[in-house]
């Protein structure tokens, strides 16, 4: 544990449930202190019980610029400084493309993606100047590889590890690190939580297929989100971090497999992609 004086603050997005709750409770345990967020900031009493005098509560809805601006500021105010952000905030718009509409899509970009941008950069320049930091986005192997069914949540995340990718370049000479956590299923609420678009027969075999397998996951995930929160806190901690922090075997299994097809594929049509060259 560290002593007051070198303890962290972190800085939480979705500390309600699953990883920003169990990220909130490891960072204690490390001797750090936490600002916990949540939309409805009454959900996180009992983590604030529970956090030894080392975790304070403020709203923060990553939808609302003014919400982000106030909770960056109350944890300047409480604590001073912020030294790890983690932007942990999601959600999940279940169905096929063409089932979908495009308020569904705005909705899913706007809390996956636009939410943990803007909170992100309200906090860049904090870390920028202080010659500091790590920032953990909250991806998932979905941010890697894609499913029927999970398009819309695919592009936010797709989205999200791009924009992390550049930032962990851009910050690397500032003294900041970014690490994108890349979660298979994990036993939190957030299949519990999804919204379920409208559904047509056409893609009973493939977006339908995901839905049914969904259901059966539910409450039977592999991954223990106490464990994984224990992983982040060891990256972080880490003299060489990945930029990239897979979690669960399922994720590891996974991305492996999808990583096969794309070689397998850049081979087979290797000529064809070679053959763009100007002729002099």
């Amino acid at each position: 544990m560290r002593s007051n004086t070198q303890s962290r603050v972190w800085l939480i997005t979705g500390c309600s449930s699953g990883f920003g709750r169990e990220l909130a409770l490891a960072a204690v345990a490390a001797g750090d202190r936490v600002m916990a967020t949540a939309r409805r900031p009454e959900t996180l009493t009992a983590l604030a019980e529970q956090g030894q005098g080392r975790i304070s509560t403020a709203a923060l809805d990553v939808t609302d610029p003014a919400s982000i601006t106030a909770a960056v500021k109350e944890t300047l105010t409480t604590y001073g400084r912020i030294d790890v952000l983690v932007n942990n905030a999601g959600s999940l718009v279940l169905g096929a493309v063409e089932e979908f509409t495009m308020a569904e899509l705005r909705q899913q970009l706007e809390v996956v993606f636009f939410g943990a941008a803007e909170v992100t950069k309200a906090v860049v320049p904090l870390m920028r100047e202080q010659g500091s930091g790590r920032i953990v986005q909250m991806s998932s192997l979905g941010g890697r590889k894609t499913y029927p069914a999970f398009g819309a949540y695919h592009a936010a995340k797709w989205a999200l590890e791009g924009f992390s990718e550049t930032l962990a370049s851009e910050l690397a000479p500032h003294g900041v690190r970014v690490l994108i956590v890349e979660p298979g299923a994990f036993r939190t609420e957030f299949n519990n939580n999804k919204h379920v678009t409208a559904e047509l027969d056409a893609y009973r075999d493939t977006a339908g297929a995901t839905r049914r397998f969904t259901v059966e996951l539910t409450d039977a995930e592999p991954n223990d989100p106490v464990k994984g929160a224990a992983a982040i806190l060891a990256a972080i901690d880490s003299d060489r971090p990945p930029l990239r922090l897979l979690l669960g075997s399922d994720a590891v299994d996974g991305l492996r497999e999808h990583h096969a097809a794309l070689l397998a594929e850049v081979s087979e049509w290797e000529s064809v992609s070679r053959s763009t060259a100007m002729t002099e």
